[in-house]
């Protein structure tokens, strides 16, 4: 992708309105909350202290937002605690350029370090800069810092009792996530009746699981409802892959086929009346016509084989998903998981003992190719080199710049570059509404604090639609608050929009000299996925091999890694097709390709988990052999992918052709399966595998390829002549 392309996509990111269920109770919460420390402290004490008591509860409000499984006051007090503290050290070395630069820089670092620990705390800590850029102006003395800090940590104070008496949809977006990972298998379902092979996203599954990990406190107020869907979700997904697949369960087309689809539609309806359920807490109706498909007749079900086994395994799941929608989450009545009490439920550290979980997570990140280290690198460097022109320009509040540059910035290229242009759009629109407003209202400082409540109210409540809406608003409540403080609009105005663009300009510059591509990355991410799903694969045959309920456990811990390796792939890979970089080893092509082809090996390896046998069972021994093949090649494999190499799956053919030569051959469903999974195998070989002619051109055709994709959309051609 070209950078002119690049820069179209970003305008277009930067200026999406997303669709998003608005919260207007949180945000009218949220902003109550600003209004009962900014309201006395005007009142009873200077338009100064109502500024900062503004920052605290405004920020710590913010960060409430933020997508977090941790309580919502938690995050409002620590919000509050951090921009107090960075507040008064700032304080403390604002004295002189000499002691200021070297803590702003080191400040900025550590808080680009955060994001090692999640986006949250990355947010969070980009806060605390802009608070210790804004607040250094406002005290006289270090008595009065002191003052200034515990206003602004008062602010998180409220914020949290407001969160605590005042309570919105309590445990929603725990709710949310598992309602969301139910209704994803229930799409599933729908596509399958359609595409028997059609993808799944584990996403959802990945997000409800996060949302299922609770502090040991969390876990004796959590709704009963939470325990145990995840799970139930998670063993459906596999049943109805296999029900709907024609290789090794109902047939392509006829009576067995549409018996497929029913069963298919049905579960979409029961799990999608689960999901509301769980999202309301209210029970939810399953259409008549769907409990009646879900009866198994002896006599005249005409699947047979595999798919009748794992028809009947559907229809028994779908029964624990019926007494879901029917209990509405009432205490008693929601099926609970097997197993010991201790292991109901994950476990997720207190904030005390969160501390050497977050610096193992900071000192796996602190080495020179991490995102995180070179995005905390270029936030260091744009903090002070903002703040440094900014001083000397002949414009007043120069720590504009800087907190631009810092509230814009993310580890990526895509993401900065689109909040710089939405930043500057929005703070355009609203400080041009805000000024037409106080132009026409007149210097009133009480008038422009009420104001500047309404917008606090109005940005969270467009928050999540859109950073260019939110941030227009919050534009506006900035000038609301100078004007509060009597700064005259005439210099307030041409000041922000003049050093906003100053600091999305410097982000943007950054990024350009201290880069952190993805594109390069590619090839490593593909490795680790294929390892990790030969891994999952080969766990998987060991439990058909030996059906032990350790060999249960390593095939859950397996199917979670692979997870995670499909999540950091499928992020490179975005990230990589937005970014202006010359392809590096692999071409987008080729990563395509090859993404489609470990997609159908995670796939194949899913269906084969689909059919695991319970500990009571006969063993495949050859399942064994076969097992170790895969998991020998694969990890094999990653090592030729990350090395440019060609990949060879001697070892895997090889104990296929045993396995087809062995005397009574007791699992043809399995075996069927392996066949699947050599075949994505080498459909991946084919995707990755080049000549060395090819290695040598494969950089030049790729980039003549997208020459001609852009000349044919720009001249309305068609499809493009594909290069090679």
């Amino acid at each position: 992708m070209t950078w002119l392309r690049a820069f179209g996509e970003v305008v277009r990111s930067g200026l999406t309105i997303e669709e998003a269920r608005l919260e207007p109770l949180l945000a009218l919460r949220t902003a109550a909350g600003v209004a009962m420390v900014v309201g006395p402290a005007l009142w009873l004490v200077s338009p100064a202290y109502a500024a900062s008591a503004a920052l605290g509860a405004y920020s710590a409000g913010g960060a409430t937002f933020q997508r977090t499984w941790r309580p919502r006051k938690v995050i409002a007090l620590g919000a509050g605690a951090g921009l107090a503290i960075s507040t008064f050290v700032g304080y403390l070395a604002a004295g002189r350029l000499v002691t200021f630069l070297p803590l702003l820089a080191v400040w900025a670092f550590v808080a680009g370090m955060a994001w090692a620990v999640g986006s949250t705390a990355g947010i969070v800590a980009a806060t605390t800069v802009g608070s210790m850029l804004v607040t250094i102006t406002l005290p006289t003395s270090v008595g009065r810092a002191l003052e200034h800090a515990g206003v602004i940590a008062l602010g998180g104070v409220v914020q949290a009792v407001l969160i605590l008496l005042f309570p919105i949809r309590r445990w929603g977006a725990h709710r949310d996530a598992l309602a969301d990972a139910l209704a994803a298998v229930a799409d599933y379902a729908r596509r399958l009746r359609h595409d028997p092979t059609a993808p799944f996203d584990p996403e959802p599954l990945m997000t409800a699981r996060d949302a299922a990990s609770v502090t040991p406190s969390q876990a004796r107020t959590r709704p009963p409802v939470l325990h145990g869907p995840r799970g139930l979700a998670e063993r459906i997904r596999p049943v109805v892959a296999a029900l709907a697949d024609p290789d090794v369960g109902a047939p392509a087309e006829g009576p067995g086929r549409d018996r497929a689809r029913e069963l298919l539609d049905a579960a979409a309806d029961v799990l999608d009346a689960a999901a509301r359920s769980i999202r309301r807490g209210t029970p939810a109706e399953v259409p008549p016509g769907s409990r009646d498909v879900l009866r198994v007749d002896e006599e005249h079900e005409v699947l047979e084989g595999p798919a009748r086994q794992a028809a009947e395994r559907l229809v028994e799941l779908l029964g624990e998903a019926l007494e879901i929608a029917g209990s509405g989450g009432a205490r008693g009545r929601t099926p609970t998981p097997p197993g010991p009490a201790g292991a109901q439920f994950l476990v997720r550290p207190t904030m005390f003992r969160l501390v050497p979980v977050v610096v193992r997570a900071v000192r796996r990140e602190f080495r020179r190719d991490s995102p995180v280290f070179r995005h905390a690198v270029r936030l260091a460097a744009v903090a002070t080199l903002g703040y440094l022109i900014a001083a000397r320009l002949p414009l007043g509040h120069g720590y504009w710049a800087p907190i631009a540059s810092v509230m814009v910035m993310r580890p990526d290229f895509h993401r900065t570059y689109a909040r710089a242009v939405a930043r500057l759009a929005g703070t355009l629109a609203g400080v041009a509404l805000a000024t037409g407003m106080v132009r026409a209202l007149g210097p009133d400082a009480h008038v422009f604090g009420a104001l500047a409540v309404v917008s606090a109210g109005l940005s969270y409540t467009l928050i999540r639609t859109g950073y260019a809406y939110s941030q227009c608003f919050t534009a506006a409540y900035v000038v609301f608050l100078l004007g509060m403080g009597g700064q005259a609009w005439q210099q307030t105005v041409p000041e922000r929009v003049v050093l906003t663009l100053l600091g999305g300009a410097l982000a943007m510059l950054a990024y350009v000299v201290f880069p952190a591509w993805e594109t390069p990355r590619l090839p490593g991410r593909l490795a680790d996925w294929l390892a990790a799903n030969g891994r999952y694969a080969a766990a998987v045959l060991r439990s058909y091999a030996e059906p032990t309920r350790e060999h249960r456990a390593d095939m859950r811990r397996a199917l979670l890694a692979s997870r995670e390796a499909r999540a950091a792939w499928q992020e490179a890979y975005d990230r990589a097709r937005q970014e202006p970089v010359r392809p590096r080893g692999l071409t987008s092509r080729e990563a395509e390709e090859a993404q489609e082809a470990l997609k159908g090996f995670g796939r194949a390896a899913m269906l084969m988990e689909s059919h695991v046998p319970r500990a009571d069972s006969r063993f495949v021994p050859e399942a064994e052999r076969f097992a170790e093949a895969l998991e020998a090649d694969t990890a094999q494999a990653a090592d030729d992918v990350r090395e440019h190499r060609n990949p060879d799956w001697g070892r895997v053919e090889e104990a296929l052709h045993a396995w087809e030569a062995a005397a009574g051959n007791r699992s043809p469903v399995v075996r069927r399966e392996a066949e699947l999974q050599k075949r994505a195998l080498e459909d991946l070989a084919t995707a990755v595998s080049r000549t060395p002619l090819e290695r040598d051109v494969g950089s030049a055709r790729e980039e003549q390829r997208v020459r001609a994709a852009e000349a044919a959309e720009g001249d309305g051609s068609g499809t493009a002549h594909r290069g090679g």
